[in-house]
């Protein structure tokens, strides 16, 4: 075999090895308990004689099968600290950008730019797709070309300007996606506006918040939203109508409401030519939370999202399998975050399609059913939806179809270990049980992209073999990855403080699986020191806080400089997270500086706040929250108050020790519903409420080495002396879920 293998591939080890592994795993099944498809290692055996003959042949093809390079060049050796300052370890950089970063033509320089030229050279091509209601059920997809969107955009930019807004001025857009939603983006891009997106999950009054933060000025809001939008604005667009109790409220708090169609025709009698945005302009100023307190405006500027398309452009450049405009992306993440944001603009960049979901989640298998787009992004929590989907239909199939399914899993996923891509490990394998995977997002997808938390290693594998798609993921305060259904896969982690690309992965190398890869093309990474937890860059493993540098780093926090200086030092962003860095540059996320992390549906929790508010309970005496990355929901340790433990046995007819009391389920029911209690009364989001707990009559003390001597809960330890309760606690979780399902 020679590795012609990786571009085409040969049915002549296919067809006779696949059936052989077949049968011999079926063989080796036969009345024993079935191991599950999350146990892949038969094929690693070494031990055992019914796989030797297999295990002998496929290790003889390894050295020759796997292709390694190097994709990262060290532009700067690491430095011990002095006089007070940290230890550093070594400057990464990708390989494509070795001895400079991409610089940007003039003409292709600005946010807008993308846009405008995408329109010159695709304008009958589809750009915009949605759904309409009729008699309750959607329809299929309608499209707007790019030619058509221009017009818009050239309308609404108009209109704003003949109200008397001034470029630089905040724009608000308070809405679900959809297409006016990149209508107004764009206009504020060629007139020289700023995006302002408004959006709820960041916690009550967090609208009202920006809107007075930012100081917008127009806010255009989604016709079901208008009744909510208090925000006492000159102007507000709904991108409906407008109903005469509307307008009558709207004159009542002095504010001018106006339909979209209205806005149109405004700007059709009254054009104005577009007024381009310089590179360093602001784009937009995208809100993000991270801490228990308002809400930080991240500022970007044009310069930087075009940065990140051209870099994505040059990484595209290295492959055979490139986007084309064929290409279409299902878009119901938040247009408000960047992740969604950054793919769509690369699209448009490529002429591309984006179809729209109807706003409404239980209804996106038949989105995804009706537009049957090439990529699909979400957040993890998706993905385990989807694996705990395919797991229960495999669990449902007669035993002996069970077993194929298991050995073709294994096959596939041994030849993509040895580095084959997804495409060429086993064509057959996809054919027999795989495409079925593939058709529940929609048949045609060529990349799955994950961001927002980190993805589990198991389902990140999982996906990998079984949707005969590339698989992607990021990490960080708003994920983001760009478009790669190259001929291999790749992951990308990334910040909203970096305009999205932080590290892009080596594309289908499974020994990447787990980490967030190499430096992006416009980007260096390097670690420091952060000795107070004892993690040292130039130790061995190397690790410290990540700190990226580049052409597509944030310019500050909105209206806060201390902020900035605080995270911005050098020119290097710290980002907060604690990575490990390999000898070859490859970076793996291993912890949080602070204690705030995300769960699995994105949600940011500060664990310390939440600490602090449920400890108000007169019930606890202490707690600890816990929340896994790959969970979706938080739970916690709590010691309870003796005296109030006391109080409730004898009002329920219980009598013991503390210890004996605390092993209650009844006990544990109670404190529940306490905490519920406390999270309702201080209004706290749906995610930050404890779903499970432990109840330790124990105190958290030194001699187990939970605090430090100065009561400072020492997190990790906490995790490994409660791992078990923990564990057990998210299973029951699960369990009930699935009851209840």
């Amino acid at each position: 075999m020679d590795q012609d293998r990786h571009r085409s591939f040969n049915y002549d080890k296919s067809d006779s090895w696949l059936l052989a592994f077949i049968a011999e795993s079926t063989r080796k099944n036969n009345g024993q308990e079935e191991r599950g498809i999350d146990r892949m290692d038969i094929y690693e055996d070494k031990s055992s004689a019914d796989n030797n003959f297999l295990y002998l042949k496929l290790k003889e093809q390894k050295l020759r099968c796997r292709i390694m390079a190097n994709f990262t060049v060290q532009v700067e050796s690491g430095r011990r600290g002095k006089d007070g300052s940290p230890s550093v370890g070594p400057v990464y950089r990708s390989i494509l950008a070795k001895d400079a970063f991409l610089s940007l033509e003039p003409g292709s320089n600005t946010s807008w730019d993308v846009f405008r030229v995408a329109a010159e050279k695709f304008p009958m091509n589809r750009m915009l797709g949605w759904r309409e209601m009729k008699n309750g059920k959607a329809g299929p997809y309608l499209w707007k070309t790019y030619e058509e969107i221009y017009q818009e955009v050239v309308q609404v930019g108009s209109a704003l300007s003949h109200l008397g807004v001034k470029p630089g001025s905040k724009i608000g857009i308070y809405s679900a996606n959809c297409p006016n939603w990149i209508v107004v983006m764009e206009a504020c891009n060629g007139y020289t506006f700023i995006c302002v997106p408004l959006y709820e999950t960041l916690g009550e009054g967090a609208v009202e918040y920006i809107v007075e933060h930012a100081e917008v000025v127009v806010a255009f809001v989604q016709e079901t939203k208008i009744n909510r939008c208090c925000f006492y604005h000159s102007v507000i667009v709904s991108f409906g109508s407008r109903t005469m109790e509307q307008n009558a409220a709207a004159t009542n708090i002095g504010m001018k409401l106006y339909s979209w169609d209205e806005i149109l025709e405004m700007g059709k009698e009254n054009t104005s030519d577009p007024l381009p945005p310089k590179p360093l302009d602001i784009c937009t100023i995208m809100y993000t939370s991270g801490t228990s307190g308002d809400p930080k405006g991240v500022v970007l500027t044009h310069e930087c999202l075009a940065t990140y398309v051209a870099g994505t452009d040059l990484f595209m450049k290295q492959f055979e399998d490139k986007m084309t405009t064929d290409d279409v992306y299902l878009s119901f993440l938040p247009l408000a975050h960047i992740l969604d944001r950054t793919i769509e603009e690369y699209f448009f960049h490529n002429g591309a399609s984006v179809g729209y979901y109807q706003g409404d989640i239980q209804a996106l298998r038949d989105d995804l059913m009706e537009l049957k787009p090439t990529l699909f992004a979400g957040v993890p929590r998706v993905f385990e939806k989807v694996y705990e989907g395919v797991l229960k239909a495999v669990s449902e199939l007669l035993p002996h179809r069970r077993m194929i399914f298991n050995a073709l899993y294994k096959y596939k996923l041994y030849w993509m270990r040895l580095g084959y891509s997804h495409k060429n490990a086993s064509p057959l394998a996809d054919l027999l049980a795989f495409r079925k995977v593939k058709d529940r997002l929609g048949g045609r997808v060529r990349l799955i992209i994950s961001g927002g938390a980190p993805l589990n290693t198991e389902i990140e594998e999982f996906l990998r073999v079984t949707s005969c798609a590339y698989v992607t993921q990021g990490y960080g305060n708003a994920y983001k990855t760009c478009y790669s259904p190259a001929n291999n896969m790749m992951k990308l982690a990334s910040l909203t403080e970096t305009c999205g690309v932080s590290t892009v992965g080596v594309p289908d190398d499974m020994s990447l699986v787990g980490t967030v890869g190499i430096a992006a093309t416009n980007t260096e990474v390097r670690l420091e020191e952060v000795p107070e937890v004892g993690y040292d860059p130039l130790s061995t493993p190397s690790c410290g806080e990540v700190c990226v540098r580049g052409t597509t780093i944030f310019t500050g926090y909105y209206k806060d400089p201390e902020l900035t200086k605080q995270v911005m030092i050098d020119g290097w962003f710290h980002t907060g997270d604690i990575g490990e860095m390999r000898p070859d540059g490859v970076l793996k996320i291993i912890d949080r500086k602070k204690n705030i992390f995300k769960l699995s549906q994105g949600e940011y929790v500060a664990v310390e706040f939440l600490e602090k508010t449920y400890k108000v309970s007169p019930i606890v005496e202490d707690i600890w929250v816990y929340g896994n990355s790959f969970k979706s929901v938080l739970v916690a340790v709590v010691t309870p108050h003796e005296d109030s433990v006391k109080r409730w046995a004898r009002a329920n007819g219980h009598e013991g020790s503390l210890y004996d009391l605390c092993q209650l389920g009844d006990l544990k029911k109670y404190i529940l519903e306490e905490l519920k209690k406390v999270a309702e009364t201080n209004k706290l989001r749906g995610f930050e409420h404890i779903k499970g707990i432990v109840v330790d009559p124990l105190p958290f003390d030194i001699e187990r080495d939970l605090i430090t001597p100065t009561m400072k809960k020492k997190r990790a330890q906490m995790l490994k002396f409660y791992q078990s309760d923990i564990d057990k606690l998210y299973q029951n979780i699960s369990a009930e879920g699935k009851r209840y399902a």
